[in-house]
């Protein structure tokens, strides 16, 4: 048995302006910063969980960490985790508790986290080894974090921060410009004994223009990799609005056929009826079948009707309420009823009713295409069963719709909601088939934001899951 899960999102459409210019200058909307936000609060759990383990190192393994360079290993990884605990608690709280205003933005918020985490990682710097150690490399971190979530301007501020904390940073160490009392030095014979003055010149310029650097190459990769993005929007923008001019087309033509073909059927249905006299039986045969390809041809044109305006209507969020499912398949099995009876396949029922959350009519027309999927498929004789079952503890349903026909091969399995598609085996079996009916359930499917799981096996059968994620449960007193 083979089984396939589908589920479909309905793309968005929403433009970005990234000409080199208006990315340099152009302002970070609310959802790229709150994105942002939500990103650098994981990470910094990361960092924080780095903090913990180097405080067990260095509770472990001082001696090691003393030989790397390292010499202050007790009470600051204690004090920064503190800080930046408290810290990434509060900006959560901010985003998602409380209310937005003046001084709670998404854009105030995400600068506070950065000026906080450079001092703190200054703090870091400076415990673990200004110059000694590869610490103030984690700078470079902060600027290319900058340069692909900021705007190119904001990033060579955030560079600029970087730059300025270090050399302060190492002033104070060395002592350069002024005298700092001994007393106020955290560990004086690191700042003052073995930092030489025109070695910490030599070192700020190198990391700083090693700052800039960072800063200029990923920052025009950033305009370059937005600039592909807009590019590939764009695209898809021009491949959307064609297909819209497709579907139109397709409609248009569609309604354009169906006129004439309805009278021509109109008047082939006269001349059987006798209103034009004795018809010859050899004649009455060629119009017969004229009509059945004409009712096939017909069905055809209705199904890519539906498929379009399918497409056009989307998900209509004013159409969206809560149905009883029970009333939709009543629907449905009223409708295809006299087909099974057609073909003596036995229809039954076990449902389980809630209400569903979505657009009546698309949700029919997926069940609808689905069990008359299943009923052409079905072997004379069989039976087709449509069931629901609810799951109270996650508030979710399933309704099942299970054939015993011809199934579908493994091959073919992952194509079957592909439009016009259809195998030679299904062909065979039912020469009528346009190869729209499950592009309809796709297309509802995605507007209804419904998941299918398909299972079938050759000659045995084949079972649709739908699954449906938004409902209300029905009480039976």
């Amino acid at each position: 048995m083979t089984t396939a899960n589908f589920s479909w999102n309905r793309p968005t459409q929403e433009l970005d302006s990234t000409l080199e210019k208006k990315i340099t200058y152009q302002k970070l909307s609310d959802g790229i910063l709150i994105s942002n936000i939500r990103l650098f609060i994981i990470f910094r759990w990361a960092i924080v969980l780095g903090l913990i383990l180097f405080q067990i190192a260095a509770i472990v393994a001082s001696d090691t960490l003393t030989q790397l360079g390292i010499k202050d290993q007790e009470d600051w990884p204690l004090a920064v985790t503190v800080i930046l605990t408290i810290a990434n608690i509060a900006y959560a709280y901010a985003l998602d508790y409380c209310q937005p205003s003046k001084y709670n933005t998404p854009s105030i918020n995400i600068w506070v986290q950065i000026i906080i985490d450079l001092l703190c990682l200054s703090v870091v710097v400076h415990f673990v080894g200004s110059t000694e150690t590869p610490a103030p490399f984690f700078y470079i971190l902060h600027i290319a974090l900058a340069c692909i979530f900021f705007s190119t301007l904001e990033s060579l501020f955030v560079t600029a921060i970087v730059s300025a904390m270090y050399s302060i940073l190492l002033v104070i160490e060395s002592g350069m410009f002024f005298q700092v009392p001994q007393s106020m030095l955290i560990d004086a014979h690191y700042s003052g004994e073995k930092l030489h003055k025109g070695h910490i010149l030599v070192w700020m310029a190198a990391l700083n223009t090693l700052f800039l650097t960072v800063w200029y190459v990923v920052s025009r990769l950033a305009i370059i990799l937005k600039q592909h993005e807009q590019h590939l929007r764009e695209a898809y923008e021009q491949i959307h609005q064609a297909q819209i001019a497709k579907d139109q087309y397709a409609m248009l033509m569609t309604h354009q056929l169906k006129a004439p073909l309805d009278a021509i059927r109109s008047k082939i249905n006269l001349i059987n009826g006798g209103y034009c006299g004795p018809v010859p039986t050899e004649i009455a045969d060629v119009l017969d079948r004229i009509d059945k390809r004409g009712s096939s041809m017909a069905k055809l044109i209705l199904d890519v009707l539906r498929l379009e305006r399918l497409k056009t209507a989307g998900r209509n969020l004013e159409a969206i309420e809560y149905i009883s499912i029970s009333s939709i398949i009543d629907k449905c099995v009223e409708k295809l009823k006299p087909v099974a009876d057609a073909r003596q396949v036995e229809l039954i029922l076990s449902i389980e009713d809630f209400r569903a959350h979505g657009i009546a009519d698309q949700i029919e027309i997926l069940i609808e295409n689905i069990a008359s999927n299943a009923i052409s498929y079905s072997h004379v004789g069989k039976s087709v069963e449509i069931s629901s079952i609810v799951n109270k503890n996650q508030n979710t349903a399933v309704v099942s719709i299970t054939d015993h026909g011809i199934g579908i091969e493994e091959k073919d399995l992952p194509n079957i909601f592909n439009e016009y598609f259809y195998s030679p085996r299904a062909v065979l079996h039912n020469q009528s088939s346009s190869g729209i009916g499950l592009s309809l359930v796709k297309i509802a499917a995605a507007n209804n934001n419904l998941q299918l799981k398909v299972t079938s096996e050759p000659e045995v059968g084949t079972t649709f899951f739908i699954t449906f994620t938004d409902i209300q449960q029905i009480d039976i007193h």
